[in-house]
């Protein structure tokens, strides 16, 4: 599930979740709204899954 793959990478690189929705997807209320239930599309859900692997390879973040 994508919030919790997000909620691991939050914890790690201790980014605000508002950065966050910001970087990957220009939505600051993106973490937010999938917190209370908000489903991403399928091409929403890969975009944050390569920004959360590029942002690893470029920070060596865990």
């Amino acid at each position: 599930m994508l919030i919790r793959q997000i909620e691991v990478f939050l914890k790690h690189t201790r980014m605000p979740v508002t950065r966050f929705g910001r970087l990957a997807t220009s939505d600051p209320r993106f973490v937010l709204d999938l917190r209370n239930g908000r489903v991403p599309r399928p091409a929403t859900q890969s975009r944050v899954e390569h920004f959360m692997n590029e942002y690893r390879e470029k920070t060596g973040a865990y």
